[in-house]
């Protein structure tokens, strides 16, 4: 269909005498045509009317047109005896041209707007190339022939388009039909052939279900005679069998209790180190307990626990919380310790640090209360120095009480 589509060269038909048109008329008779209502059927030349009513009505409607005017057969007349009559209505200005008329303008209404709106012929040309390069072509060709602006030369063109398309569409129709019945003869083939390949295949299963029963039967028989060949044990034997059951049994419970008992003796061991680990953690606690309540207590009260003197040193402290530092000073203070302090890098520069281990006896630090960092390089510079450091339990005063109140040979 898309070589009909472009189909656009002219014929070079010429129609002498054959085309009554405007052209034809006194100047003044053609004006008034032009703004009065578009063409009728009948006032073309009677060439037009087959392509017109072939190409720009169905054969439906042509029936309908027909049936109104009482044409007894219309229902059942051939094609062609309907394109005959439809033929010879067009030519005709009575109530049968005039039912075709409309029947025409009805069924290219919207189109026959388009071109309404077109008042030259070359504006009717473009508007005709663009309907056909669209595919509508029978409006199209119905609004050309009717437009009142429609010269001769713009008529031969758009109907000699018009004619050789009809042949173009016979000859497409022809190999198409030519192609359907190919088509038809390889569908019926086809279905022969599966038609037969369906009976093999039922023949087949009936075969495959034969041969399954024949199947079952020879194994049901298999087994009947195996259950006959085989001797029945004797009472020791199933005795025997039953104790080796129960062995097995047994032997597979003692398996589970051994796990059982290796996973409990695991976790006895666990909590035995938890418990020691608990047991050493209270016992350090109630020493740095006892420590801290010695160190708070008031000097002038009677019987308080007093820390005895020891020989003045000075104290790195690095790390813990800068809200206990002035605590830790006091505490230190009353050792007879000088204490330096360190935040272990949250406001206070670590590069402080290789100059404060150098100054001093040794160094503390909490474990829970320090960085990473700071506590790797405190400990590093301790022993570029061969200064003692203690990491201590936590940061809080009884660990470090507790602390400067053993020996300094206690520190690492």
């Amino acid at each position: 269909m898309s070589v009909l589509l472009n189909h656009k060269q002219p014929l070079p038909l010429t129609l002498p005498n054959a085309i009554k048109r405007l052209d034809e008329r006194p100047a003044v008779e053609q004006a008034t045509t032009v703004r009065a209502q578009k063409l009728k059927t009948w006032d073309l030349a009677p060439m037009f009317h087959c392509s017109i009513v072939g190409t720009c009505l169905t054969t439906s409607e042509l029936r309908q047109v027909l049936a109104k005017v009482g044409d007894i057969d219309a229902k059942v007349a051939s094609e062609h005896a309907l394109h005959s009559r439809g033929v010879r209505a067009a030519s005709q200005r009575d109530v049968a041209g005039k039912l075709l008329n409309k029947a025409l303008d009805r069924r290219h209404e919207r189109i026959l707007k388009q071109f309404s709106r077109l008042s030259t012929s070359s504006e009717i040309r473009a508007q005709w190339n663009l309907a056909v390069d669209e595919g509508d072509i029978s409006g199209a060709y119905w609004a050309v022939m009717s437009h009142p602006a429609s010269d001769r030369p713009l008529v031969q063109d758009v109907f000699g388009e018009v004619h050789m398309l009809s042949h173009l569409v016979g000859s497409s129709s022809r190999l198409d039909l030519a192609r359907l019945r190919k088509l038809q003869l390889d569908l019926e083939a086809s279905d022969e052939k599966i038609a037969r390949q369906e009976a093999r295949l039922q023949a087949a299963a009936k075969d495959h279900a034969l041969l399954q029963r024949r199947i079952d039967d020879l194994e049901t028989d298999l087994s009947r005679k195996q259950a006959v060949a085989i001797e029945p044990m004797n009472y020791d034997q199933r005795y025997e069998a039953r104790l080796l059951q129960r062995l097995e049994a047994a032997e597979q419970r003692a398996d589970e209790y051994d796990g059982r008992v290796a996973a409990l003796e695991a976790k006895l061991v666990e909590a035995e180190r938890r418990a020691t680990a608990f047991a050493n953690e209270n016992s350090a606690l109630q020493r740095e307990l006892d420590i801290l309540e010695g160190t708070l207590a008031m000097p002038d009260t009677a019987g308080a626990v007093r820390m005895q003197p020891i020989e003045p040193h000075t104290l790195l402290y690095v790390g813990g919380r800068k809200s206990l530092f002035e605590r830790l000073r006091k505490l230190a203070e009353s050792r007879n310790i000088d204490l330096v302090l360190h935040d272990g890098g949250v406001e206070d520069n670590l590069s402080l640090l290789p100059a404060m281990v150098g100054r001093v006896s040794w160094a503390i630090f909490p474990v829970d209360c320090i960085s990473h960092s700071a506590a790797d390089m405190l400990k590093r510079l301790c022993r570029e120095n061969e200064k003692p450091y203690l990491p201590l339990r936590s940061a809080s005063l009884a660990s470090f009480a507790a602390a400067i109140a053993q020996p300094l040979a206690a520190a690492e």
